[in-house]
């Protein structure tokens, strides 16, 4: 096989790896520590009419049988003395120097000093050919592939001495005389720590077209389409190389790793400026909105108060009335009720405005318009800094946008106004949860329950926390307590079966889901709108366990004519598909689910899923023997083996 050979006869084997990382060959690498040897030892080699010539010390050995030299006693009884301590010292293999004229080679061949026999007179190297377009056509096939392997030779030595120009000149040459892939990325290897990328990509695009699986060619192509911003291009190129290498080139797999979020900021950015500000689905909003414990209506804004039509106070009231309805025209409705408000600014007193300006700026952070709710909770606080949820909500957005430090000091200034308030807690512990500072967030989810036992997601999420420390025992006392209290609640039967699933406890986490389902049908009518994450939650349950992907991908589909924005039952679907290797149906879902993102952050975390799979297609179109591999590599193990695609890079 050609890539079996080329793995004994390149002359920069070595630096692949380090050109997949690097702009320049490294100066610790293999070559130059060749050539220290070679300067160290005063060694050389070269061939001479089919003879290869060793110099060591100024003596001289042949290494021919077809062509013994004349010897004299001396030199005889020499070499019977190095015969002898041949039995003692490995010797290099000096024949496969001679044939293959490999610096990698080469150097492999001198490992050990060699005694140094009687002075012979040294024969001087032969000079190199020179071939051009023109003289080339007057070579016979057996000189051409003669004057390749000198060049070729002289190449290699010119390029571990980092005469790359030299290098360049004789690799060309021997292209002329044999359009060899070796030759090219050798060549390739030469424009590559010249930083000259276009020619980088000229040569290895020849040699790929030569030998499609030449994986050391791929990787520097990859490299060089790299630091030239074309990231999708060195994408496809480090994927090839992986499938190539099986999977076992870890230079190649974080190449991927880097190019696919590479890639997804690139779009993602793209994305977010042309990004159409608007609420995401009703299951994300009402999740959100249920992290805050409910309130009775403010006093003056009852529903039985007599309230001016189209007053401030008047859409105020009708907002927060639309929003028990759960459903994204309740959500929509809410949202322009608080903008209009705000507009009429008929409110009366503080109290109304800076709810008003806390609930807008809620919505406009649900929509993704960060800026312009930050501003509104600003105002917020400044009409009425006793609103502590003004504090709390601004603590979440900074969390989101990564400033602990702001988000910390907003629970801290809260707490000073009422540090008997349930939801301070309940979210602070929220701040530990994601820092996985679990023990301190189970003490604020504990003081939350102490102030306000009726929250059921303060039980809940103590749960949760204590399944994250490793508490399983204290984790699952805490949900049947929890059953005890709220057996009434789809959210405690969903987030059990949840713990459940992920011990493995198949038919207990179904038959939770299945009770969460059910509760939230019967309520549909009370609460509003449907909680599809029961749904999304069993069909994962049915995948792990039975690898019942019909079921599986029924029940997404139910989700999402419930919800049909739900970002969660989309990105469960692509999952679902890749799984089945219905690649292209896979696509589409995955990049629905960057659509539906709020955040940029979101965004790129989907996108990097879309990249991924498109690679995948892009693969089995351009390269369709490696997509039977990759195939081939799934079902035969692999330790395991990677899932259909590319994946397994991103877990």
């Amino acid at each position: 096989m050609a890539s079996a050979a080329r793995s004994t006869t390149e002359a920069v084997s070595q630096s692949a790896q380090e050109v997949a990382q690097s702009t320049s060959v490294a100066s610790t690498s293999f070559l130059d520590n060749a050539s220290r040897w070679y300067a160290d030892n005063k060694v050389a080699a070269w061939t001479i009419a089919g003879v290869t010539v060793v110099v060591a010390g100024g003596t001289v050995y042949y290494l021919s049988a077809s062509r013994p030299p004349k010897v004299s006693e001396e030199d005889k009884k020499a070499k019977k003395e190095r015969r002898k301590l041949k039995k003692d010292v490995p010797q290099p293999n000096l024949s496969r120097v001679a044939e293959e004229g490999d610096v990698k080679s080469e150097a492999k061949a001198a490992p050990a000093p060699v005694p140094k026999p009687a002075t012979v007179a040294e024969e001087p190297p032969e000079e190199l050919p020179h071939v051009t377009e023109d003289s080339i056509g007057e070579l016979s096939d057996q000189q051409r592939k003669e004057y390749a392997a000198k060049l070729k030779a002289a190449g290699n030595k010119a390029y571990g001495s980092k005469d790359y120009n030299r290098a360049i000149d004789l690799y060309g040459q021997a292209i002329l005389c044999k359009a060899d892939p070796v030759f090219y990325s050798n060549r390739a290897a030469c424009w590559n720590a010249l930083s000259d990328w276009a020619k980088v990509i000229e040569d290895t695009t020849a040699a790929i077209n030569l030998d499609p699986e030449y994986e050391k060619a791929l990787n520097r192509r990859g490299n060089a389409y790299e630091q030239e911003g074309q990231y999708s291009d060195a994408l496809l190129d480090y994927t090839a190389s992986c499938i190539i290498g099986q999977f076992r080139n870890d230079a190649a797999a974080q190449a991927v790793e880097r190019l696919l979020k590479k890639v997804a900021e690139t779009k993602a950015k793209s994305i977010m400026e042309g990004k159409e500000k608007k609420l995401p689905s009703p299951t994300f909003v009402s999740n959100y909105l249920q992290s805050f414990r409910a309130r009775p209506l403010p006093e003056g804004l009852e529903e039985s108060a007599d309230l001016e039509e189209r007053s401030g106070k008047w859409y105020l009231r009708k907002g927060l009335l639309a929003i028990q309805q759960r459903t994204g025209d309740g959500y929509n409705e809410a949202a322009q009720c608080f903008d209009e408000a705000i507009e009429k600014d008929h409110l009366d007193k503080h109290e109304y405005s800076a709810y008003a300006y806390n609930m807008r700026g809620t919505f406009r952070y649900l929509k993704g318009e960060n800026e312009a709710a930050l501003e509104d909770l600003n105002k917020s606080i400044e009409l009425d800094p006793a609103l502590v949820q003004s504090y709390v909500k601004r603590a979440s957005m900074h969390l989101e946008q990564s400033k602990r430090d702001e988000a910390a000091n907003d629970f801290k200034v809260a707490m000073e106004h009422n540090e008997s308030d349930p939801d301070i807690f309940y979210h602070r512990a929220q701040l530990h949860f994601i820092l996985s500072e679990f023990k301190d967030a189970a003490t604020d989810y504990q003081t939350s329950i102490d102030l306000d036992p009726k929250f059921i997601f303060s039980h809940i999420q103590l749960g949760v926390t204590q399944y994250k420390m490793g508490s399983i025992a204290s984790s699952m006392a805490t949900f049947r307590r929890c059953i005890k209290s709220f057996g009434d609640k789809s959210d405690v039967y969903n987030y059990y079966g949840e713990l459940l699933l992920d011990q493995q406890k198949y038919q207990e986490a179904v038959e939770k889901f299945d009770t969460a389902v059910e509760m939230e049908r019967k309520n549909v009518g009370e609460r509003g709108g449907m909680n599809v994450l029961p749904l999304i939650n069993k069909a994962l349950a049915l995948f792990q366990w039975r690898q019942d992907f019909s079921a599986a991908e029924e029940l997404c589909q139910k989700a999402l004519i419930i919800d049909p924005e739900c970002d969660i039952a989309v990105a469960t679907m692509a999952q679902l598909l890749l799984q089945q290797g219905k690649v292209t149906d896979a696509l589409k879902y995955f990049e629905r689910a960057a659509e539906l993102s709020r955040t940029e952050g979101e965004i790129v975390n989907a996108l990097s899923y879309a990249e991924a799979t498109r690679t995948q297609l892009e693969v089995q179109e351009k390269y369709p023997q490696l997509a039977a591999r990759l195939q081939s590599m799934g079902a035969a193990g692999m330790g395991g083996g990677p899932p259909p695609g590319i994946m397994w890079l991103l877990v």
